[in-house]
């Protein structure tokens, strides 16, 4: 059985244990095993490292690491896993951030446990989880202007603190960052720009296909090359990039 076909080992990181012993619950009865489990970032990681999981549910507000941080670490040690969010509200800042940092996508906390399985086998596969509707909603609504980075920027720093603290000292999800790799988009010729634009709209391999009047199977070399010379990880970061890159524009 070869890595697409057989079941993901997957790790759940939440500090509710009702929701991680739900999920573990939804999970292995619907063949899918869960090799552990962590209470906050910092066991996130831990328990990454040990296990090696292909799929991470990671929730984003946590004590000690938040979600965030904790997809960073595990992202940076082993690119090949997935990283799914888990999230109370579909339109958080924190989410977009995740999805701009490598997350494979995001579920909200009351997801119906036949969405929970199907999620964590699509993501294993190396696909995102794109809810287009959603995700457009969302990328539009932090990508650039003043609701866009700044989430991260100084304004971000400043109301949260150092360590993740709102000003009235409440835990908050710690705001991370990272540096994205260097992008060039004039690396892409006139067809990769017009899949990557296609992509930041949320279309699909077959609707690209139909849009462009090619076959799936060029799309589907058309969007490795532009993940290839992006250094992209999935459908997630290249709409965020398009966006970001004024590819595609809000309400476009």
């Amino acid at each position: 059985m070869n890595a697409v076909e057989r079941a993901p080992r997957v790790l759940v990181a939440d500090d509710q244990t009702l929701i991680r012993t739900g999920f573990r619950l939804i999970l292995t009865t619907r063949g899918i095993e869960v090799v552990g489990e962590a209470a906050d970032g910092a066991e996130a990681v831990a328990a990454a490292r040990e296990l090696r999981p292909d799929v991470v549910l990671m929730d984003i507000r946590m004590p000690n690491m938040d979600g965030l941080e904790a997809a960073r670490l595990i992202l940076q040690q082993a690119p090949e896993c997935r990283v799914l969010m888990l999230t109370t509200f579909d339109l958080d800042r924190y989410v977009y951030e995740a999805l701009a940092l490598g997350a494979s996508g995001f579920l909200l906390k009351d997801v119906t446990p036949e969405h929970l399985a199907a999620a964590v086998r699509l993501v294993n596969t190396g696909d995102a989880l794109l809810a287009p509707s959603i995700t457009r909603r969302l990328v539009e609504r932090f990508a650039g202007g003043e609701h866009g980075r700044s989430a991260g920027g100084e304004h971000g720093r400043s109301a949260r603190g150092e360590h993740g603290r709102s000003a009235d000292g409440n835990d908050e999800c710690r705001s991370t960052e990272p540096a994205p790799p260097h992008r060039d988009l004039a690396a892409l010729t006139p067809r990769e720009l017009e899949v990557l634009t296609l992509l930041g709209r949320g279309l699909s391999n077959a609707e690209l296909a139909a849009e462009l009047t090619l076959s799936e199977a060029t799309v589907k070399s058309h969007v490795a090359r532009i993940f290839a010379k992006l250094a992209l990880r999935d459908r997630a970061q290249a709409v965020v990039l398009a966006y970001e890159t004024g590819l595609v524009s809000p309400g476009a």
